[in-house]
């Protein structure tokens, strides 16, 4: 069968005879119970860190920090990606999916170099990001320091 020759009805077809039907019940729980475990791992750090005298704002930087470092060296030494494949969008909890998806590109194109591989693929994700997270908190910034004037 050539596939370019077929119409987009007659390929269509053909991929869904192909398509494996995907477990969504099972996709969904799994992801569910994997977030889940994420958030308490993610509170647990947070009790650690409250338990050895960080005040709860500190406790809560602490495990954020945590949460990106560890996210970022698994990303770095290839685990993350395979417990990832296996543990679905329960890892896309978003400091860790955010940290996984800084960290990627990075790691992938590393062989081009600091500045035109690591430098450069880092922001892929990031950056927009970045930016506008940046930008909204200048604007903020502006409008409280012009509240306070009047």
């Amino acid at each position: 069968m050539d596939l370019n020759k077929l119409s987009s009805e007659e390929y269509n077809a053909y991929v869904k005879s192909k398509a494996q039907p995907s477990p969504l019940g099972r996709n969904m729980v799994w992801a569910f119970v994997v977030g889940g475990l994420i958030c308490v791992a993610g509170q647990a750090l947070l009790d650690g860190y409250r338990a050895l005298g960080l005040d709860e704002e500190l406790s809560a930087m602490a495990v954020s920090i945590t949460l990106i470092f560890v996210t970022a060296l698994l990303t770095g030494i290839g685990i993350f990606d395979r417990f990832a494949k296996h543990a679905g969008a329960g890892t896309l909890v978003p400091i860790t999916g955010f940290a996984n998806a800084v960290t990627a590109p990075a790691m992938e194109f590393k062989h081009e170099g600091l500045v035109t591989g690591t430098g450069a693929k880092i922001f892929t994700v990031a950056g927009p990001v970045l930016v506008y997270g940046i930008a909204a908190s200048v604007v903020y910034g502006l409008i409280l320091w012009l509240a306070g004037l009047f």
